[in-house]
């Protein structure tokens, strides 16, 4: 029993390495991902869009999601594969470690999908944080005679932020040969945020119509800074409701506890 255990966990292990180890080459990569697997990620990729959030982490390569997705599947299945045989090593309940090892790689794969989604709304709050700043920066750079499109390229190269990273993005787009609205209007759509979205959309349209585009820059600029001061003000108001509690349910009673406490005692001495 214990030989086909031991002998078992090591060719579920062995097997995970070889997998892992030539996900790097592109010819058994795509040997990999055949019709009826393509099929089964799609079907996936609908019910969760993780292609979106690959695209708004800028992970836009070729093979991105059939990465993802296999080292996915792979962690579960080797999540549950070793699970299923520790149990069953242990009860020795086929059944039991089967449904053990079932929750188990259920769980690691659906942790890796939400850890996903944290890194996306990380990404989006980062990005609103840094928002202000570089719209002052780009403003000023404007304002100093450059083109929108070089101050971009100028505050990608010189900055290592989130956003910045965008910017890179859309110089690229640009000298790749897309329009430069149409390159700012696709950094709009992969970023899910309200405010660069209608920071672009300003954007776009004074340039189309000729508007001046400082003033809509700093008006912008000025908008991202309320909104940022009224998001951190909201924040405080929850932390300050959040650290109510440990006072009212843990130091109150306690302090209480102390100054009643000779009192108690002293009547108990009378009675």
């Amino acid at each position: 029993m214990n030989t086909l255990f031991i002998s078992t966990a090591f060719g579920v292990i062995a097997a995970y390495l070889v997998v892992a180890s030539d996900r790097g080459d592109e010819a058994k990569a795509l040997k990999f991902s055949k019709v009826k697997y393509r099929k089964f990620a799609a079907n996936i990729d609908d019910r969760s869009k993780l292609r979106d959030r690959l695209l708004e982490l800028n992970r836009t390569g070729p093979h991105e999601y059939l990465d993802f997705r296999s080292s996915q599947i792979s962690t579960a299945f080797l999540t549950f594969a070793v699970f299923a045989l520790l149990i069953w090593a242990k009860s020795a309940s086929i059944a039991g470690a089967l449904v053990m090892g079932a929750i188990a790689g259920y769980s690691a794969f659906v942790l890796i999908d939400r850890n996903l989604t944290k890194a996306v709304v990380k990404r989006r709050a980062q990005m609103d944080a840094e928002f202000p700043a570089l719209i002052e920066m780009l403003t000023l750079s404007i304002s100093a005679g450059q083109t929108p499109l070089n101050a971009m390229a100028t505050i990608a190269a010189r900055s290592e932020c989130e956003l910045a990273a965008e910017f890179a993005v859309v110089t690229k787009d640009v000298i790749a040969g897309a329009p430069f609205h149409i390159a700012l209007d696709a950094m709009g759509r992969r970023i899910k945020s309200v405010t660069i979205r209608r920071f672009i959309d300003a954007m776009i349209t004074a340039m189309l119509r000729g508007a001046p585009i400082v003033e809509v820059l700093q008006r912008h600029a000025q908008e991202s800074r309320t909104a940022h001061r009224n998001q951190i003000m909201t924040a405080a108001g929850k932390a300050e409701i959040s650290m109510m509690i440990p006072v009212v349910f843990l130091i109150l009673p306690v302090s209480m506890l102390f100054a009643l406490w000779p009192s108690l005692s002293n009547l108990n001495g009378f009675m």
